[in-house]
């Protein structure tokens, strides 16, 4: 074979390996098995949540928001996405129309059946994209909670990361759920679902009607701080600074999956704790 022809060869298996969808449930099942080889066994699981997003934005802005921010990171370092999942902790919102809040045995066992799921399809490194703040406690403790049983496959858990420099300065002292940021992001994943002009019908001024040492903690929080469930005001949100914050955003995860891709010691550690932990009387003290 000529090596012209070999290079034409090799352009096209690259060319067709950067033509796979990266979402789960875009894919035929012959191609997911080429996804799996492309993505080295990583799979992405962007976790939002259904509730009240202000006066001004949908019912699914951290989920619409955490798979945009998904999507552009895989389409920067290839990894499968698993399909719209959004069955976490927003037991603070039962009181708003639209809220889906699922039973905590619910979350977790759903959850666990997931993950087991993926790994068994061959998703060896999963790694959970936060997009929801309700879920900053549950997924901490569902990646610890991996070490009760035995796996052969890691979870991993992503949240939030500091900005870059050169973010575009706030307008607002309060930001926080459906804020100016959130906002903002939106105005960049799903344009066409910002109501801006509804931003300022409710208040999403903090009541701090709870008076407790600190360190002391409560569930109703957040409801005795934000009632209308909204924090901030997303009146004075602009693209601009939703498309520095999504960009951020997208690179971080992309970063995440590239050190993930490279992790070759979770799983053997992993591997050697559930050895030990089958018989801890033998272990070296």
């Amino acid at each position: 074979m000529s090596k012209t022809l070999l290079l034409a060869c090799a352009l096209a298996t690259v060319c067709f390996a950067q033509k796979l969808p990266f979402k789960w449930e875009e894919l035929t099942a012959e191609d997911f098995q080429s996804a799996l080889k492309q993505s080295q066994n990583t799979c992405l699981l962007p976790f939002g949540i259904i509730e009240k997003h202000g006066p001004q934005l949908p019912l699914g802005t951290d989920l619409i928001n955490v798979r945009y921010a998904s999507e552009h990171a895989a389409g920067e370092e290839y990894a499968i996405i698993f399909p719209p999942y959004f069955y976490g902790q927003i037991f603070e919102a039962k009181h708003e129309p639209g809220t889906l809040a699922y039973s905590a045995k619910m979350q977790l066992e759903l959850l666990q059946e997931t993950t087991d799921e993926m790994a068994r399809n061959g998703c060896k490194k999963i790694l959970i994209v936060n997009g929801h703040g309700g879920n900053n406690n549950l997924l901490p403790f569902f990646a610890q909670a991996q070490l009760a049983t035995p796996h052969d496959y890691v979870v991993y858990v992503l949240g939030h990361s500091a900005y870059p420099p050169g973010r575009p300065a706030l307008k607002t002292k309060v930001d926080a759920h459906a804020g100016e940021s959130e906002t903002a992001h939106t105005m960049v994943s799903r344009p066409d679902l910002v109501h801006l002009d509804r931003a300022g019908r409710e208040s999403g001024a903090d009541l701090n009607r709870l008076d407790l040492p600190s360190g002391v903690y409560t569930g109703i929080w957040w409801y005795a701080k934000f009632p209308n469930h909204y924090a901030g005001d997303g009146a004075p949100a602009t693209t601009e600074l939703g498309e520095f914050d999504m960009k951020a955003w997208a690179s971080a995860i992309a970063g995440a999956v590239r050190a993930i891709k490279s992790d070759q010691r979770s799983l053997s550690l992993q591997r050697e704790f559930f050895e030990e932990s089958s018989h801890p009387a033998d272990t070296k003290q």
